[in-house]
């Protein structure tokens, strides 16, 4: 199934008369864009069972993949001990009574960790006496001291929205704004938060490809994310991972597929942000899972064929041309996109991947000005997939009139 036509191009700006200040109060008194909220406060050690009550959503699809290390966790618990004052953290109410985490999942998965005796304290500041305790283990008159303590919640009421589309705009922004102001969120976290369509969830599915897992060195999935999709610790630990640069990369290859839509942009970061918006509100979920195929189809034939050089590159060093050992995206870019053109010569490709190998690597020094990095116009970009493409339909011609 080809993709829909999108409309990359920058929207054209209309005037629009000034407002007056009977305007402006209208649209105030009328709480059109107002939030309902309510706060609690939650003694600690009742968290646990409030957390596995089954009213509370931990991992909203917008929120980010970033996990505490076992010291900023036991840092927090230390926090608790010298009544050091913790942030709020933010719920939505999706239901009566029932419970999203828009932000502060760390805090509160840290806090279960630490009442169920799985997080042995590690790394602290002020009370290096405790390190290598667990909840348990520590002196009765400080455990006593910490379930004193209380966590802050401000909630945000159901009454809020009027209806579903509503709710989502006004969660996502809610949570841009309360993240803008510590980490920042990196672009694709950004994406994923602010615009919600039929991009946000198989994308990320899509990211966990094992073939896209090997070729960049991100912890593939094992049978229990597979069955569950509850992924273990050293995968929440990838940098790719936590800041969806992997989800993005995906992004990459769909909407370098319509290049020829993008015209004279030259910001990849504006580029990726209007297709990503436009493919949301546009693209049913059937061309996503389409789109999803050939990506699938794309990658494995790409592994397959070139191994973990798939998105190598051939650079000059002291000792001559050389393969720089760790991918690019300049290298996946135009591997990708090249690759996706023959998809349907895939078993001949898997057949000849020795040529192929070689070819890339004589094209690469060939042709190394056009693969150097520095030439980032379209027109460049297109080159470099024409250059391999080419390349590969040379490959299965010899080939098959060599089979002949």
């Amino acid at each position: 199934m080809p993709d829909e036509a999108l409309d990359l191009s920058a929207p054209v700006k209309e005037e629009r008369p000034p407002v007056t200040h009977e305007e402006i109060a209208a649209k105030y008194t009328s709480g059109e864009i107002r939030i309902v909220t309510e706060q609690a406060r939650t003694q600690l050690p009742e968290l646990p069972a409030i957390l596995e009550s089954g009213r509370y959503r931990m991992q909203p699809e917008y929120q980010r993949r970033h996990r505490w290390s076992i010291g900023k966790q036991s840092r927090l618990i230390e926090s608790f001990i010298m009544n050091v004052p913790v942030p709020p953290v933010f719920l939505y109410e999706y239901e009566y009574a029932k419970y999203e985490v828009m932000d502060g999942l760390q805090r509160l998965s840290a806090l279960a960790s630490f009442y169920n005796d799985e997080l042995e304290l590690a790394d602290l500041e002020y009370w290096k006496e405790l390190e290598g305790m667990t909840y348990s283990s520590l002196p009765a008159q400080l455990r006593q001291g910490i379930d004193r303590r209380y966590l802050s919640s401000i909630v945000l009421l159901y009454e809020t929205a009027r209806d579903d589309s509503q709710a989502q705009r006004l969660k996502e922004l809610v949570f841009e704004r309360i993240n803008s102001g510590g980490v920042s969120l990196s672009h694709q976290e950004s994406r994923n938060a602010l615009s919600r369509g039929p991009l946000n969830g198989p994308l990320a599915k899509l990211a966990r490809t094992p073939s896209f897992c090997q070729a960049w060195g991100i912890p593939e999935p094992d049978e229990r994310e597979l069955s569950t999709g509850e992924v273990r610790p050293e995968v929440l630990e990838d940098a790719r991972y936590q800041s969806m640069e992997d989800i993005e990369m995906v992004l990459r290859f769909l909407a370098h597929r319509q290049r020829t839509a993008v015209g004279a942009l030259r910001s990849t970061r504006t580029f990726l942000d209007r297709y990503w918006e436009k493919a949301n509100a546009k693209f049913s979920e059937d061309l996503v899972e389409s789109l999803g195929e050939i990506f699938i189809k794309t990658i494995n034939l790409a592994y397959d064929v070139l191994g973990e050089r798939a998105f190598y590159i051939r650079r000059d060093r002291k000792q001559g041309r050389v393969w720089v050992p760790r991918p690019t995206l300049l290298a996946y870019d135009c591997v990708m996109s090249a690759f996706s053109q023959h998809l349907d010569e895939a078993d001949r490709l898997r057949e000849l991947k020795d040529v192929v190998t070689l070819r890339l690597e004589e094209l690469y020094d060939e042709h190394k000005a056009d693969f150097d990095g520095r030439r980032t116009d379209p027109q460049d970009v297109q080159r470099r997939d024409e250059l391999i493409s080419g390349m590969l339909a040379k490959v299965v011609a010899a080939g098959q009139s060599g089979a002949s």
